[in-house]
């Protein structure tokens, strides 16, 4: 497959002309002027970073990678509908090559009832007084570290779903996200649910070349208003060369409701911070995750469930199964301020290992200011039972097979809070397309 061109290098140079081609307005190009400067300011992370001492990152080169050029129409050709899509009936759906977006439907009952799906760096240009109080301003915080300040400042293409005040979008909206070989993706994701709204997003990224390199910096920002209800699917799908950084964050309002769903299947490396902040009373969240690491990936995912106000409920469950020579990294932690009284917070993560080679590092952690509270939190580690792959052996059935039915058993307790079949049986599969025998 032939390369995607990019102008090799983020110099100065490639952003002035990145700036001067893109017509936005003022205020945007004065938060991306702002992060640029960051950008240069900051120091790569390192190991000597808290956050970062179980990820290395030494042999990632970001002068390797660029701006990407515009995809070229034929590409659409080469997209498929996607794993999350399949089967499924949706209201609208999106697909983008290396942040440029080739394809953009949305049901016109949806349009006229206000709704807004499709690229972010489009519609901004038409609806910026709307969005310009929640992009980059509410949630991700566009200086956090290096990777931040880059994608703050060179975000293209991405995803906009906003939903006004009290419209119900029942059928699933569908976004794919596509990476070429050689490719940068910097897409930005903004979920906006207004006031008693509810949607479901379903995510997928992929890559065109399932072993090219690659570059993904990207970031989501999910915003739940009062009483609303948001149902997050992500699925990261990259190849097995690509670089995959992203700061991930949602705002939880008073008695709305979020279910975020991920499952983590791809990339070379990842390093990912997944927040949620419940900012009103009464707000709910349960976030998901199902990880699965093969061949020398090392996927870094560090959660945050941050309670900023009182009777609010998270609950987060992570699962993760691991073969050959990977490591997954998972670092949680319950964050309870001192007006968030009555919070209920739980959070679990458990690993498969299946074979002796591979890493899991579970790392669970509360910080607790209120006194009126129930915060628990654990996680286990542990291989494959030899009995169970005994017990099923004798049943007629192939190593193989009874180490897919072991995994897929491990990861049901996940499988069971995902409302949409459709998505169930996508995870399942491509999860067990990656189970190879081992000894």
């Amino acid at each position: 497959m032939t390369e995607t061109a990019v102008q090799t290098g983020f110099n100065q140079d490639a952003f002035d002309a990145f700036l001067a081609a893109r017509d936005e307005p003022a205020w945007l190009s004065d938060l991306r002027r702002a992060a640029w400067e960051k950008f240069l300011e900051l120091p790569m992370p390192s190991r000597q970073d808290e956050e970062w001492m179980r990820t290395d990152i030494r042999l990632f080169r970001l002068d390797r990678f660029g701006f990407p050029a515009e995809a070229e129409a034929s590409q659409l050709d080469q997209a498929e509908e996607g794993l999350l899509r399949q089967g499924v009936e949706v209201g609208g759906h999106t697909v983008a090559v290396d942040s440029r977006p080739l394809a953009s439907e949305l049901s016109d009952r949806l349009r006229e009832q206000g709704v807004l799906f499709g690229a972010l760096d489009e519609l901004v240009r038409e609806h910026g007084d709307l969005l310009r109080p929640h992009l980059l301003a509410r949630a991700v915080d566009p200086f956090q570290d290096k990777f931040a300040a880059l994608h703050a400042a060179c975000w293209s293409g991405g995803t906009l779903l906003y939903v006004p005040r009290g419209v119900e979008v029942e059928e699933p909206l569908h976004q794919l996200s596509l990476l070429s070989a050689g490719g940068v993706e910097l897409g930005h994701t903004l979920v906006v649910l207004e006031e008693g709204a509810s949607a479901t997003l379903l995510a997928e990224s992929a890559s065109l070349d399932p072993e090219a390199a690659g570059l993904h910096c990207g970031a989501i920002e999910l915003l739940v208003g009062p009483r609303a209800t948001l149902r997050y699917v992500n699925l990261q799908n990259w190849g097995t060369g690509v670089w995959h950084f992203a700061h991930q964050k949602a705002l939880v309002d008073q008695d709305a409701n979020l279910q975020w769903t991920i499952g983590v299947l791809g990339s070379r490396l990842a390093k990912v911070n997944q927040h949620v902040a419940l900012v009103g009373t009464g707000a709910r969240a349960q976030v998901n995750g199902v990880m699965f690491s093969e061949g020398r990936q090392h996927l870094s995912y560090h959660t945050l469930q941050h309670h900023e106000a009182p009777h609010c409920t998270s609950d987060l469950l992570y699962k993760g199964a691991l073969q050959d020579d990977s490591r997954i990294v998972w670092r949680g932690m319950i964050k309870v301020d001192p007006g968030a009284q009555k919070t209920d917070g739980y959070q679990r993560n458990d690993s498969l290992i299946l074979n002796r080679e591979a890493r899991a590092d579970s790392i669970p952690g509360l910080e607790i200011e209120a006194d009126d509270v129930r915060c628990t939190h654990g996680a286990t580690t542990g291989r494959v039972d030899d009995e169970q792959i005994f017990y099923c052996r004798t049943r007629g059935m192939t190593r193989n097979e009874a180490v897919r039915m072991i995994v897929a058993g491990f990861f049901q307790q996940v499988s069971d809070r995902i409302p949409i079949e459709s998505v169930r049986v996508a995870l399942g599969e491509a999860i067990a397309r990656r189970i190879r025998e081992y000894e």
